[in-house]
């Protein structure tokens, strides 16, 4: 079917993560040895394949206002208290990364990471950023002094209000409350939520619930589409190898006052067995979205044994997708391929494939 496209072409992502970095990259051509130290501070995006430079970047159009403000007033700051920016190689510099979050109803959460305690951060800019921005609603401070920018292992000082957003989404049937999801700093959530009630309302067209099945959601993450579906089917079971992210997915279960869905975290392979479909029931019919990598050898063959009547498929990658289906393709027929943008300006898709027992 033709692709969905994006209505929202501009500030459609309700994350974006900005790097520090002293070596940025260097545009007007001016010979190397002319640049000072302060010159070279950069605070934006990594260019690709360079993890240690960064494009400074003055206006990004990929998230809603202030966004940009924010930025700009933490960079303004730092260049003006000549904070150190990260240097990658040496290990050195106390900023590092700036995350900033924000839902539908124009509330943001800042995610501050830094290299080391620093009181001019704590006492200073943390306070100046809150009283400038009343839309931030939710403001954290995160010490990492490892050799990698992964947070989610690290306590989060939460400064400033609640450690999340909320976010909701329509149901996909008209007469039922919209879903809210608390999305806290390190949950995954769909970048562009405009869209994301596109995709998973074109998986549940494609599944066809007639509201007495038992259903799986592999890969659930934060449970959205086991919590997307559970007022229409019997129940769902949910799997996911993230323990925070079904940590989440409970949490937004009695968010919403939800009872027929049950998650279980670890690895899919191991969690997916012969005893679970015994103990849990077997699905009238199974959502997997997996991660880019696809569903491994081990899953697939897993799901061949179970012979749900059918199967949704959804994909952040194609690729892997198409290869998996060609590996089902012995017991299962495609029967209907829904694309959706989900990233205007880039060549991503989601794609939501249908699968029927042969």
């Amino acid at each position: 079917m033709p692709i969905l496209g994006c209505e929202k072409q501009f500030y459609y992502r309700n994350k974006l993560e900005y790097s520090f970095s002293n070596r940025k990259w260097l545009t007007d051509g001016a010979p190397a040895g002319t640049y000072t130290e302060e010159d070279c501070k950069g605070f934006g995006y990594h260019l690709p394949g360079l993890y240690d430079r960064v494009l400074d970047i003055e206006k990004c159009y990929l998230q809603a206002d202030p966004s940009n403000d924010i930025r700009l007033f933490i960079k303004d700051f730092t260049m003006k208290h000549k904070l150190s920016y990260h240097n990658v190689k040496a290990h050195v510099g106390t900023m590092r990364n700036v995350i900033i979050r924000c839902n539908g109803k124009g509330e943001f959460m800042v995610i501050i990471v830094i290299n080391e305690e620093n009181e001019i951060v704590r006492n200073e800019l943390i306070p100046a950023l809150s009283a400038k921005f009343p839309q931030i609603i939710s403001l954290m401070l995160v010490i990492n002094s490892k050799f990698n920018d992964t947070i989610s292992d690290l306590p989060f000082e939460c400064l400033k209000g609640e450690p999340y957003l909320v976010e909701t989404m329509k149901s996909p049937r008209q007469g039922f409350e919209d879903l809210k999801f608390r999305v806290g700093p390190v949950s995954f959530f769909q970048t562009n939520v405009y869209q994301a009630e596109r995709l998973y309302k074109a998986a549940f067209d494609l599944a066809n619930v007639q509201g007495n099945e038992l259903m799986y959601d592999l890969y659930t993450g934060t449970g959205t589409i086991a919590l997307y579906f559970s007022r229409f089917v019997k129940q769902v079971v949910g799997i996911e190898y993230v323990e925070e992210a079904i940590v989440d997915a409970k949490i937004n279960e009695q968010f919403n006052n939800i009872t027929n869905t049950e998650f279980f975290a670890g690895d899919m392979a191991k969690v997916l067995t012969d005893e679970f479909i015994a103990e849990h029931g077997k699905p009238d019919f199974i959502v997997t979205d997996p991660p880019r990598a696809g569903m491994a050898d081990k899953v697939i063959e897993q799901l061949k044994k179970i012979q749900a009547q059918k199967i949704v498929y959804v994909s952040c990658n194609p690729a892997t997708q198409a290869r998996d289906l060609q590996l089902l393709d012995d017991l299962y027929a495609v029967k209907a391929v829904q694309p959706v943008d989900m990233f205007p300006h880039t060549q991503h898709v989601e794609n939501v494939v249908l699968l029927e027992l042969r």
